[in-house]
């Protein structure tokens, strides 16, 4: 290969970097998964996997995602080049100039698409862009109202599928998707705490870097140690939605996995409380992603018969 070559694959892995290509594919899969065994059980698996809108809306979160990691990179780049300098440097052989292109490009995709679908949808994604915007540029310097806004933005993308099913609905069959309504509630709440939980985690693996740029992080305010209690309280505050999803709800064999990461968070506050170093911190937050990526590929534990018949589950849930 000539250097023009291997300059341009470099700069396609820098891209790649940037827009964090590897946890794209992740949110698609947990979108599909959530949709057919949590948002819309009572669907044919099939019907789901071929609804076009559907795809035209997880899609479009995908790009929407994807673009919010491009103007996230953008604002952050001088605090990277302190918390993460190697994938900095990576990060770096794309152009500002070229992110930004990448990132209007891409948002203007978002739009036509959601167009298609309906002007609700339009507006949903305009929102969404919006808020990723204001978040990177503004909101993320803030203590506590940066590090929920960043959980809910996580979260968001599954709302808008939820929103998709649930307003074919009549008003006056709500009533008999109440306990339905529960568990997707209840699992949003557990999604959105443990994301809340690895934001706070990242303000302490990133402190120094955040200290530098004038981020007014939860550790930079009110230190270390408050941090920690906050984090302590909200790993304690997840027993509530797994309680409802294990006992009240039924989720099949995923039970084992809510067992499984209650046990893992105790082991996570133990050494939490014993961390001071940002490798320290990063290991807690690589469990913590780790207990997120597992949960999507254990949502299929809530009928695991599709792991041996997925013919069958495809053609008659």
């Amino acid at each position: 290969m000539n250097r023009k070559d291997k300059l341009l694959i470099m700069k396609i892995a820098s891209l790649f970097s940037v827009v964090r290509g590897y946890n794209i594919p992740i949110i698609i899969l947990a979108q599909y998964l959530s949709a057919i065994f949590i948002l819309a059980p009572e669907k044919r698996a099939l019907d789901i996997l071929l609804d076009f809108n559907l795809f035209i809306l997880v899609f479009a979160s995908s790009l929407t995602i994807a673009s919010g990691y491009i103007i996230n990179n953008f604002y952050d780049s001088q605090k990277d080049l302190i918390n993460r300098p190697h994938k900095s440097m990576l990060d770096r052989l794309v152009s500002q100039k070229t992110k930004l292109s990448v990132y209007f490009t891409l948002n203007f995709i978002v739009a036509l698409m959601a167009l298609f679908v309906s002007w609700r949808v339009f507006l949903f994604f305009s929102g969404y862009i919006f808020f990723i915007w204001f978040y990177s540029h503004k909101i993320k310097k803030y203590p506590i109202i940066g590090n929920l806004m960043a959980a809910l933005l996580a979260v968001l993308p599954f709302f808008a599928i939820l929103l998709y099913f649930y307003t074919r609905i009549p008003f006056e069959d709500i009533e008999n998707y109440k306990r339905q309504l529960a568990v997707i509630f209840s699992h949003a709440t557990f999604l959105f705490v443990l994301l809340l939980i690895r934001e706070m985690i990242k303000d302490l693996e990133n402190l120094k870097g955040d200290l530098a740029n004038g981020y007014k992080t939860i550790p930079i305010v009110y230190g270390e140690r408050i941090s920690k209690l906050i984090i302590t309280v909200l790993t304690v505050l997840i027993i509530l939605p797994v309680y409802v999803l294990i006992e009240i709800s039924d989720v099949g064999f995923m039970d084992i996995y809510f067992y499984s990461c209650l046990i893992i968070l105790i082991f996570f506050l133990l050494y939490l409380w014993k961390s001071d170093s940002k490798s320290q911190f990063l290991l807690l937050h690589n469990v913590l992603k780790f207990l997120i990526v597992a949960g999507v590929f254990c949502i299929v534990l809530i009928d695991p018969s599709v792991l041996w018949h997925g013919k069958r589950m495809l053609l008659t849930i």
